[in-house]
């Protein structure tokens, strides 16, 4: 069971990193410091819409309309951060 609750921490680790990618790469977008023409850059970035949408789509139909600020990573981010500490607190006692 201990290596279960392990292998959980390690994908919410992988999955944290892919969410901190999007944000960053979505600022550098916006400030035209990427450009999404470029086929490598809009590779990843199609990618990672594919697998963070999933996610995103039921938290954005909770918020409300912020005006263009999409708080929705925040809120992952946030549940994975509750899941890992509920994950690290439990693993002792298996």
């Amino acid at each position: 069971m201990q290596s279960l609750l392990m292998i959980l921490d390690l994908v919410l680790s992988v999955v944290w990193f892919f969410v901190i990618a999007h944000v960053i790469m979505s600022w550098l977008i916006s400030f035209q410091v990427l450009n999404v023409r470029q086929q490598f850059v809009a590779q990843i970035w199609y990618a990672l819409n594919r697998l963070l949408e999933p996610m995103y789509a039921p938290i954005r139909r909770i918020l409300p309309p912020m005006g263009g600020l999409d708080l929705a990573p925040l809120i992952v981010l946030l549940g994975i951060m509750v899941i890992r500490i509920v994950v690290s607190n439990n693993i002792g006692y298996m």
